[in-house]
């Protein structure tokens, strides 16, 4: 405490960077295509300068855009508080309390668009922020009203205070990352050299690197994706900010899991899951960031794995959406499969393919997840394939009507695409899934058709002579009598349309 009068006394602010002089770029300079911008970014920043609050576009966007490229989310910067902030818009909400920032919503359903908007916040040094005791959870009382707060390991939980514009710029990780632009009059301000940064295709750290990666260890995590989602235009870690990365890893230990778990998915959803993989390797950082995402480097040469990685980049990239659950659903099925086959030597296929999933998700996910929407999806998606293999009596018409069925068929058409079942298989619900009733009907009626015609051979090929099962099998229809190939199937056919079904109609369980 005594030390912390005495470096006020004496001017000192702690850790505090160098906050960079301001540099204005005009559109002459910087190129930036104005139609690129979002007009709803736009109407947020023209309705903030318009009540007297300064206000920029700012991140990730504002590189985009000197890249030439259309961003896909666009951020705000400004100097009003969020509640001034939420005041000006008729659908805006604030949001988050370890960092309050305002999300102003346009549009409605899947349509809806929305623009976070955040107050410029003043640098601050964690080692005089307030501490408590406990954690987020069990010390919500005494955070009530802080602004600035840690916990007992040093997490920030409270990081509201709210500061000038180039401190502001500071707290950003890299450079290229901490550029402000302004549509109304194109200028782009910058305070780190991250307009030159583009350029020469350099993702730099702003500050010293290991002091930032020690600050919050997730940023470890951010020099990843952010060196995976911009290789392909060429950019690399800076030396010095790619250096401490490997050494630093050690310090991710002290991260709630939950927002490791987080983390991982931002990974592995930005449409660059190949390239993390490559960059976690190249960095040294294969193991130790988070159990899961060790297995998903692990197996991202496997045929299955590759395919739902390659799968899922090039969904981001159509700009359609992806689930969490389908990806995680792939890389632990070799798991999920294995266990299965164990089980089935003791218990009937359904019960033993529930307990493997039990088994898989204790092992390899734990409570990270919270066992809610995620787990139940992927537990969905395992739970189906077996039901693939039925596609007689009513069960295609039921499985394909599934709200979950897409993601079940996607996953069993990789399976094809791998050699794990057969692709006729996968070809069938394709067709099935795009047909009408009554071309489904048929469909049904054709399989059932070809399933009598095996049951009724079966029993002659075990009872014929050598010479007459090798006739059998040169033959197209077989050596089947006249009422074994003709009547009996016909009566089993009518019993069935009238809508009863025999036990045992179907294929059997899928064999994994």
């Amino acid at each position: 405490m005594i030390k912390k009068i005495i470096d006020k006394l004496l001017g000192k602010r702690g850790t505090q960077p160098v906050f960079g002089k301001r540099r204005e770029i005009g559109a002459s300079e910087h190129g930036i295509d104005p139609s690129l911008v979002d007009r709803r970014a736009v109407d947020v920043v023209q309705t903030l300068q318009e009540a007297g609050y300064e206000a920029y576009i700012v991140g990730g966007a504002v590189r985009d855009l000197l890249l030439g490229l259309r961003p896909k989310d666009f951020d705000v910067a400004t100097d009003a508080t969020p509640e001034q902030v939420k005041g000006l818009f008729r659908r805006a909400f604030i949001i988050g309390r370890r960092f309050r920032i305002v999300h102003v919503v346009y549009g409605r359903g899947r349509e809806h668009e929305v623009i976070e908007v955040s107050t410029f916040r003043a640098y601050m040094d964690h080692a005089a922020a307030e501490q408590v005791a406990g954690n987020e959870r069990t010390s919500k009382s005494e955070l009530v009203g802080m602004k600035h707060a840690v916990d007992s390991s040093g997490r920030v939980l409270r990081d509201n205070v709210w500061g000038p514009q180039d401190e502001d710029a500071a707290r950003r990780d890299f450079t290229v990352n901490a550029m402000y632009y302004d549509p109304a009059t194109q200028i782009v301000v910058d305070y780190h050299s991250g307009f030159k940064d583009a350029g020469k295709r350099v993702l730099r750290m702003i500050g010293d690197p290991a002091t930032r990666y020690r600050e919050d260890p997730v940023r470890i995590i951010r020099a990843v994706r952010f060196a995976a989602k911009l290789s392909g235009l060429g950019f690399k870690l800076e030396i010095q900010t790619a250096k401490p990365i490997k050494e630093s890893r050690a310090l991710l230990a002290d991260v709630p899991q939950s927002r490791l778990f987080d983390e991982m998915l931002k990974l592995l959803q930005t449409g660059h899951a190949l390239a993390t993989v490559e960059q976690l390797q190249k960095l040294g950082l294969a193991r130790g960031i988070y159990p899961l995402l060790d297995l998903v480097v692990e197996r991202a040469a496997g045929p299955f794995v590759q395919a739902a990685l390659e799968d899922t980049d090039r969904r981001v990239g159509e700009g359609k959406p992806v689930a969490p659950s389908f990806l995680l659903a792939c890389v632990l099925w070799s798991d999920v499969r294995e266990g299965w086959a164990q089980r089935q030597k003791k218990q009937h296929a359904h019960p033993a393919l529930q307990d493997a999933i039990d088994d898989v998700f204790n092992a390899r996910i734990g409570d990270v997840s919270g066992r809610g929407k995620l787990a139940a999806d992927m537990r969905e998606i395992w739970m189906m394939q077996p039901r693939f293999d039925k596609r007689v009596g009513s069960a295609p018409f039921g499985l394909v009507d599934q709200p979950r069925f897409r993601a079940g068929f996607d996953f069993m058409r990789l399976r094809a695409d791998t050699g794990e079942v057969e692709e006729v298989l996968a070809d069938w619900w394709e067709d099935f899934s795009l047909a009408n009733d009554e071309l489904r009907r048929d469909m049904v009626d054709q399989i059932r058709e070809e399933q009598s015609r095996q049951r009724a051979r079966a029993p002659l090929r075990r009872a014929a002579p050598r010479d007459e099962a090798v006739a059998d099998d040169a033959s197209p229809v077989g050596h089947v009598s006249a009422d074994e190939g003709s009547s009996a199937p016909k009566k089993r056919r009518r019993r069935r349309r009238s809508g009863a079904r025999k036990p045992g109609d179907g294929a059997p369980d899928m064999q994994a």
